[in-house]
């Protein structure tokens, strides 16, 4: 009865997690990759897929709170594509101003050629 227990507590704590966005990333990255000329969900080999794709850059899109997983992800894809890696940090609340904080301090330090954008809801034509 445990490991149900334990798996149901981790389900809600993804939901809660999620729950807490205004809206979903994916409409965040197409939004900010038709802006810069990129493609969408490129599948890699071994089926990860960089969130967006342009001439010079491969791009992860995360929430603030993640800061941390963008920035292996957007290493790792850059090394698969052989384009520069870049993050789009989606900025949904004040809160996210200490992520954003956070990410360029760590990038400016020990990856400074990392790129770092961001992405807001007004940006979607939506708020």
């Amino acid at each position: 009865m445990r490991p149900l227990l334990l798996v149901i507590s981790l389900l809600a704590i993804a939901f809660e997690a999620n729950a807490k966005t205004t809206h979903h990333e994916k409409e965040y990255q197409k939004v900010w990759c038709e802006k810069s000329d990129g493609i969408t969900e490129v599948v890699l080999q071994g089926k990860s897929r960089v969130d967006c794709l342009t001439l010079t850059h491969a791009v992860e899109v995360e929430f603030g709170r993640k800061w941390q997983e963008a920035i292996g992800q957007a290493l790792y894809y850059a090394k698969k594509t052989g384009r520069a890696p870049g993050i789009v940090l989606i900025m949904e609340g004040k809160e996210d101003n200490k992520y954003l904080s956070r990410l360029i301090y760590t990038v400016k330090k020990n990856y400074p050629f990392i790129r770092v954008w961001t992405i807001r809801p007004k940006d979607l034509g939506v708020e």
